[in-house]
């Protein structure tokens, strides 16, 4: 069967500079395992499909996988599958949100001239980092201690936690070695510091994390690392909104999240979304 296609590249000022993600737009009828199959097939680090609500109260739903797994929400796949979707012809509930269910529940995307943005989840996970910890991940950034100005756990879901430095400069040397990392379980290390004053962006930042093999990765932009950032930069009074922040340099590209927060604290990240490839796919 037919299906609807689009590839989008999120949170990028141009297109084929930010995060690409792959959005089937009918996915009524495919079970989890075809869904999975064609996400490894496509071997993008998230594919998402569309299906139509079970709740009054959304627009649409998604479901989000990974090469390995499905995910209850993510970042850059939200707001990519939100302009597959407008762009497609959905027709939002209301003229300025879009209303996404997923299994993380309900997610307002706001509408803001040509970006879209989505409302930080809570953390799950924060405070200051253990000292044996801190030295471990030291280790594997292969960087000395006193060069970490902060580090926290920054977890709204991935299990993140965040390293601070002292400029965006540091940020961008580290060359981490992921097999320094030999024990059970995953690290997912947000990697953020501040660049020049009067500087188009405010922060550099990286992601880098390990995959199911043991290997180190590294996404290009990264919307829940972001949000969970943002709210610990806020919060600490490291950082002032509204503020744009840069992504996926060491990887040649030039992603800009866009954080502002609203009167009642609420975090929104966003950022520009545009379609590269559109047609069919035949599942």
């Amino acid at each position: 069967m037919r299906r609807r296609f689009q590839q989008v590249d999120v949170f990028a000022p141009r297109a084929f500079t930010g995060n690409p993600l792959a959005v089937v737009l009918d996915g009524e009828g495919l079970s989890t395992e075809d869904m999975l199959q064609v996400t490894r097939w496509l071997n993008l680090s998230e594919t998402t499909f569309l299906l139509p609500p079970t709740t009054a109260a959304a627009d649409y739903r998604v479901r989000i996988f990974t090469l390995a797994r499905e995910l209850p929400f993510a970042g850059h796949p939200t707001l990519g599958s939100c302009h597959a979707w407008l762009t497609a012809g959905g027709t939002p509930k209301h003229p300025d949100r879009v209303v996404q269910e997923c299994a993380a529940g309900l997610i307002a995307v706001k509408r803001d001239a040509d970006r879209l943005a989505f409302a930080a989840p809570p953390l799950i996970r924060s405070g200051p980092l253990d000292e044996p910890l801190i030295l471990h991940l030291a280790s594997v950034l292969r960087i000395r201690r006193d060069q970490i100005v902060d580090a926290h756990w920054v977890d709204n879901g991935p299990g993140w936690v965040g390293i601070l430095f002292a400029d965006a400069a540091t940020v961008l040397a580290i060359d981490p070695d992921f097999s320094r990392h030999p024990g059970p379980g995953s690290l997912d290390i947000g990697l953020v510091g501040p660049t020049p004053r009067g500087a188009e962006c405010a922060f550099e930042v990286r992601a880098v994390f390990s995959d199911e093999q043991g290997g180190m990765r590294e996404d290009p932009v990264t919307g829940s690392l972001n949000a969970s950032l943002a709210q610990w930069l806020l919060a600490s009074g490291r950082a002032t909104a509204p503020y744009i922040a840069s992504q996926g340099t060491r990887l040649g590209r030039a992603g800009r999240v866009h954080v502002d927060r609203d009167p009642d604290g609420t975090v929104w990240v966003g950022g520009k979304s545009t379609t590269c490839v559109r047609g069919e796919i035949e599942i």
